[in-house]
């Protein structure tokens, strides 16, 4: 396997190029600003990107994903149920992406936005168990996502802790690859360690931690963090409801 990770500065977020090489087959999950580092990275790498997916319609930057999923000539993913103005690949819940021995199965977990999906991987050359999983803006190191970007706040909360149940369900020694680390306004007590394991964060993550419905309710809509700036715009442009702005 083949695995890259990008962090951003601006904004705080984290990318991922990841595939097989023995078949030259990536993904790009989340990716943000200047293509060109992904295309250079695949290449040098021996890489061909298939799949470009963004874990949700973010609304704290514009995504780099269809503008990097035409120019790699790949397939541009979001949940099937993704409210979108243009076309996309659909991939739905417990659905496999094969990527020659590595494997994506897809997790809806909703919450943070409706749409919201974290991605399962597997290595077969590797091992028949998962290795990693990368959980977008549900799950990062130290907290769990903001719920009031697209819906109640309390509405996201009570799928965010379903969400939260299944991630739970996980193994404890699955890497957790996030979507964001500490300085993102998607999350309150992030960590600057921008990876950790789903163990580490049942011990050590008090939203995470939280397993009745009402106490977690309650945890998540309190001290909602500022909303990012243009958040209701950049998400319009993400699902190409509105044109980005010249």
């Amino acid at each position: 396997m083949i695995l890259r990770q990008f962090l951003h500065s601006d904004p705080m977020a984290a990318s991922y190029l990841f595939g097989c090489a023995g078949r030259s087959a990536a993904a790009v999950v989340d990716p943000v600003g200047d293509i060109d580092s992904y295309l250079r990275i695949a290449a040098e790498s021996g890489m061909n990107i298939r799949c470009v997916i963004d874990t949700h319609l973010h609304a704290d930057h514009v995504s780099a994903g269809r503008e990097l999923a035409e120019a790699a000539g790949a397939d541009y993913a979001l949940f099937a149920e993704a409210n979108a103005a243009f076309r996309f690949r659909g991939v739905r819940d417990g659905e496999a992406l094969e990527l020659g021995n590595v494997v994506i199965e897809v997790l809806h977990t909703p919450g943070h936005t409706p749409e919201h999906v974290s991605l399962l991987v597997t290595d077969r050359a590797r091992a028949d168990e998962p290795w990693f999983v990368l959980t977008g803006h549900t799950l990062m190191v130290g907290d769990l996502g903001r719920t009031e970007l697209a819906t109640s706040a309390e509405e996201g909360a009570r799928a965010l802790f379903r969400s939260a149940q299944k991630l739970k369900s996980l193994p404890d020694y699955l890497e957790v690859l996030p979507g964001a680390y500490s300085g993102s306004v998607c999350g309150r007590s992030l960590s600057g360690k921008p990876m950790s394991t789903i163990g580490f964060e049942k011990r050590h993550n008090k939203a995470f931690r939280i397993d009745d419905e009402e106490a977690f309710v309650r945890a998540i809509v309190a001290d909602v963090p500022p909303s990012p700036a243009q958040a209701a715009q950049i998400r319009a442009i993400n699902s190409g409801m509105q044109a980005a702005a010249e």
